[in-house]
């Protein structure tokens, strides 16, 4: 079969054939293969590596719906925010991002007291944020582990 090394300043799409290392040597596969074979490394060789340049309608959209349901943790990380919940008062999925930013206390009132930490990913600085919001407007609210945090910094 022949080899098609990564070429980074090329825009690849779904029926470009792409060379990887694999456990078993060289592979080669179509990016829509690559897509299922490995959404992953894919994705980090898009966003972290930068090495890898896609086309976001053919590529890099069913590469994020492909993560949801080959790593949900890893999908939960990378979308933080962004993600899509169900939350009180809201008739259908609503980006995280809404309540964080409207309604600080109660977003931390449904996220930490609610037990709903495993749907939706705060990076440190993101929990620095809620935190510092939540104890300065309703302070008997935050747990005492999230004031200790506070107080880390």
């Amino acid at each position: 079969m022949d080899i098609y090394p990564l070429d980074s300043d090329k825009i690849y799409y779904s029926g470009d054939w792409l060379t990887l290392d694999s456990e078993d040597g060289e592979k080669t596969l179509r990016v829509g293969e690559w897509l299922n074979t490995d959404p992953v490394r894919i994705h980090k060789m898009i966003i972290k590596d930068k090495v890898l340049q896609v086309d976001p309608i053919e590529v890099f959209n069913p590469l994020i719906s492909k993560l949801r349901r080959a790593d949900f943790s890893y999908y939960k990380r990378i979308m933080g925010l962004k993600m899509l919940i169900d939350y009180p008062g809201y008739s259908s999925g609503v980006e995280a991002r809404i309540p964080y930013d409207i309604d600080p206390v109660g977003f931390y009132k449904w996220w930490r007291k609610g037990k709903h930490e495993h749907l939706v990913h705060l990076s440190t600085a993101y929990q620095l944020k809620l935190f510092q919001k939540v104890a300065t407007a309703d302070p008997k609210v935050i747990l005492k582990k999230d004031v200790e945090f506070l107080q880390s910094f």
